[in-house]
């Protein structure tokens, strides 16, 4: 067994062995406007459920030589984004976005998505994005490493309105329906993975 002692690797160290070791990581391609209203669209890997009453999810954005990046920053400043589920067909317009603009490019522009109004929050959405969940900020936690320097923005967003094309939602059940989204998950550096085989389970009761 290869041992490591965490604090003694160096920051890309750690992010190397983090990212590919914990995987495979939902992908959540947010969407944010600035105080200018100038639309800002990024993927983000570091993503997760937090809590289902309310719900909550957490979406860890780190920062590129300590500044922050503009999505974690037109949150704070608006409250308010658009995460969306990135799926097989959305990946490659969503891998777009993950270029490093200046604050007054909107990304999507470089894209052949299509924006959509939302129903509870005044940032847009993407509308091919099968499933996409408007939320609001509801708490911010800037992480810091062992100087003192904040290098991480991690985002606790509340949703309050969800969407999901008739394709991959089950009404009557309230289920969604995995084999229909075909979502895509990230590994490391640039590899991705398709949903692949699944299996069952059963919990012990």
């Amino acid at each position: 067994m290869i041992r490591m002692d965490a604090n003694e690797l160096s920051p890309q160290d750690n992010y190397k062995f983090l990212s590919g070791a914990i995987i495979p990581r939902p992908i959540a391609f947010v969407t944010t406007a600035s105080e200018n209203g100038v639309l800002n669209a990024a993927p983000f890997s570091f993503f997760n459920v937090v809590s289902s009453q309310p719900p909550i999810v957490s979406i860890a954005i780190q920062r590129d030589s300590g500044q922050m990046k503009d999505t974690a920053r037109n949150i704070l400043e608006t409250g308010e984004l658009v995460i969306h589920i990135v799926d097989e067909d959305l990946t490659a317009e969503m891998n777009k976005t993950a270029a490093r603009l200046t604050p007054e490019i909107n990304e999507l522009d470089a894209t052949s998505l299509t924006v959509i109004p939302s129903e509870k929050v005044a940032v847009p959405g993407v509308k091919e994005g099968k499933i996409r969940m408007e939320a609001k900020l509801f708490q911010h936690i800037p992480i810091s490493n062992d100087a003192g320097e904040p290098v991480t923005d991690l985002i606790l967003a509340r949703v309050v309105f969800y969407h999901a094309d008739t394709s991959v939602f089950d009404v009557e059940k309230q289920y969604v329906l995995t084999d229909e989204l075909k979502p895509v998950a990230r590994l490391a550096g640039n590899n991705y993975a398709k949903l692949g085989e699944t299996f069952v389970v059963e919990r012990p009761k």
